[in-house]
């Protein structure tokens, strides 16, 4: 069992951005294992982040992210609750990953409470127009049109969609993970993408 320093303390919380008591608790928890104990604190902000999200994020900031060609760009509002986190450089880092995705992906909604409800519906429109002549029982047909929904979704939505540097992981679970690590709510506000020409 190694003792717990300041040293290592600092150190971990380097590592996690977690508060300094946080930091000292899951060491002494670990028994001083600096890896045990990143992991353990990442499970507790990733536990507690869910209760987060309905907290106001008023503060943040716009990222931009102009590609090579500087034919496509992209702004971005990222919020989150206080200005402290907002001028934090990891935070200002997922923003910028976050443009890259929308200007790689395209997407055209943040989450998918923004697609508008006429657009859904013409989307199932076209799905059950698809299965008309399946055969299958009307209960199959609901559930595969949920699945093509599910597809839809991860291609228009933001934070449906799976991340362009690890496609296992979605883009909801990159932000979770800096809901854990930071303990206050961020959230997209908006993006626009533009492309010369369109």
């Amino acid at each position: 069992m190694a003792e717990v320093t300041s040293e290592l303390i600092k150190e971990l919380r380097e590592k996690t951005q977690a508060g300094m008591l946080d930091c000292k608790k899951a060491l002494v928890e670990t028994g001083g294992d600096l890896e045990k104990a990143a992991e353990l604190l990442r499970k507790k902000g990733l536990a507690s982040a869910n209760k987060r999200v309905d907290r106001v994020a008023k503060e943040g900031i716009i990222a931009s992210y102009i590609h090579g060609n500087a034919k496509l760009g992209v702004l971005l509002e990222l919020n989150c609750e206080t200005d402290f986190v907002a001028r934090n450089e990891d935070f200002q880092g997922l923003a910028k990953e976050l443009c890259m995705q929308v200007a790689a992906a395209n997407p055209l909604y943040v989450d998918i409470e923004d697609v508008p409800a006429e657009e859904l519906e013409k989307e199932k429109g076209i799905y059950r127009e698809q299965m008309k002549d399946s055969g299958k029982p009307d209960n199959v047909v609901e559930k595969i049109i949920e699945g093509k929904l599910k597809k839809y979704y991860s291609e228009v939505c933001l934070l449906e969609q799976p991340y362009i540097k690890d496609d296992k992981v979605v883009v909801r679970e990159l932000v979770k993970d800096k809901i854990a690590v930071y303990g206050e709510n961020i959230t997209v506000g908006r993006f626009t993408r533009f492309k010369i020409g369109k």
